[in-house]
């Protein structure tokens, strides 16, 4: 997931993380104009358009030909007429079931506490997760949002989550408002494909 902020060096960023294999990438950028996500989207390929999913801006699936749209709650409704891949963020177990028939998959929000927003605290104990697993409601449809770091990241494969939202632990490596050199950034998502081997 991108920062919630726009900064100088994202699309070059952005261009080496999907070098790199980033399969996915959603583009986060709340509250922000529409056009500053334009711009963003145009320093890109349009070789990666089909691996980017918004959560805000819908209009921009069709006019950049986007993977899809990303609903912040699971009792969301589509945009009127949209038909496509479609994302929604869960806050608790009890929403997997149903959130998972609407959507393509779903994020699974707070498993830790979050690296780049101190407001979201862990939400799940150890236990919760491993029953959650063990009565399917976690299964590849689903997505571990939320203080994924390299310590903890194995464990996410091994509760069975279909992947994980990375976004505090690899943002932190870049000083948005200095940095130029992002190669600490990039090895760290290496070693986080590494570690996990989806």
């Amino acid at each position: 997931m991108t920062r919630s902020t726009f900064f100088v060096e994202e699309d070059k960023i952005l261009t080496a993380l999907f070098e790199e294999g980033m399969d996915n990438l959603h583009l986060y950028k709340p509250l922000s104009e529409p056009v500053y996500s334009e711009r963003l989207l145009t320093l890109l390929s349009e070789d990666y358009y089909k691996r980017i999913t918004v959560h805000e801006h819908f209009y921009l699936r069709e006019e950049y030909g986007l993977k899809g749209i990303h609903l912040e709650n699971p009792d969301d409704s589509l945009p009127y007429g949209y038909r496509g891949h479609v994302s929604r963020t869960c806050t608790a177990i009890s929403q997997l079931r149903e959130a998972k028939k609407k959507s393509k998959y779903v994020f699974l929000k707070s498993l830790y506490d979050s690296h780049s927003n101190p407001a979201d605290r862990q939400s799940f104990t150890d236990a919760e997760l491993k029953d959650a697993s063990r009565h399917g409601l976690i299964d590849r449809h689903v997505y571990a949002l939320g203080g994924i770091c390299l310590e903890n990241i194995r464990q996410m494969a091994d509760l069975g989550f279909g992947g994980v939202v990375v976004c505090g632990d690899l943002w932190n490596r870049f000083n948005i408002h200095q940095g130029q050199d992002f190669k600490e950034l990039i090895a760290h998502f290496k070693k986080l494909q590494r570690a996990v081997g989806w």
